[in-house]
C-alpha cells in the first residue's frame, strides 16, 4: 500500500476512525485540524465535541438485558 493512502475504519455503532493527521471541513466553512495518529470522527452526531467522537454513542445504547440495568 502507498504511503500516501489513507486508512478509514468503520466501526459499527461508533466512530469513523480515520489515519490522521486530518483536516476535516464543515459544511459551514469551519475547519477542525486533529494531528493524532489515528482521530475518531462522529457518526451518531451526539457528540459535544462534533465532528470529534467523544464516545457518546457509548453511554445512549440501552441493553434489552434487565440484569445489565442499575437497580433504582
Amino acid at each position: 500500500m502507498s504511503d500516501d493512502v489513507r486508512i478509514v475504519r468503520v466501526v459499527p455503532s461508533g466512530p469513523v476512525m480515520v489515519q490522521g493527521p486530518v483536516r476535516i471541513e464543515m459544511p459551514d466553512g469551519s475547519v477542525v485540524d486533529s494531528d493524532r495518529f489515528m482521530v475518531a470522527i462522529c457518526a451518531c452526531r451526539r457528540s459535544k465535541s462534533y465532528p470529534l467522537c467523544d464516545t457518546s454513542h457509548r453511554r445512549r445504547q440501552r441493553s434489552d438485558d434487565p440484569s445489565a440495568q442499575r437497580p433504582a
